[in-house]
């Protein structure tokens, strides 16, 4: 990996062989990021997305093995638990232009990787809401205007 500072954005490259998601979180904890926005292009040969079924608050996983290109790779970040919280969603296309898409779980590079996060300041803390099933921005107790 590779990055460069230019104001409040990060220009990042994940190089070959690296996994997208922890590569971004230990970026992240290690420059002190708390909040923010990602997007990146780039290509993966091994790739976990999943899709959220709202009725049975579960997530349902895919697992995708071939040469994609990360059409767009987008997201935010914020905290859970004084930790680092990705979320993260990704489109790929395959070699006959086919697109996937959903909540990234994981993408291991196959080429590169290039990323802009875009550091806000200040935190935001995440919980999970039991209604949704989900970690949620924003609970009633943290929030804030």
């Amino acid at each position: 990996m590779k990055f460069k500072k230019i104001g409040n954005k990060w220009i990042v490259r994940i190089d070959k062989g690296e996994e997208i998601v922890q590569t971004l979180k230990q970026f992240c904890k290690e420059n002190k990021i708390k909040l923010g926005t990602i997007s990146g292009i780039g290509a993966t040969d091994r790739v976990t997305i999943g899709l959220f079924n709202a009725k049975h608050k579960q997530y349902h996983s895919k697992e995708l093995i071939g040469d994609y290109e990360i059409i767009s790779l987008s997201g935010n970040i914020s905290t859970m638990n004084e930790e680092i919280y990705l979320h993260l969603h990704i489109s790929l296309s395959d070699s006959k232009y086919n697109a996937y898409g959903g909540h990234l779980n994981s993408a291991v590079i196959s080429g590169t990787g290039e990323i802009v996060i875009e550091e806000i300041g200040g935190k935001i803390e995440r919980e999970f809401n039991e209604e949704v099933g989900l970690n949620l921005l924003f609970q009633e107790k943290n929030k804030t205007n």
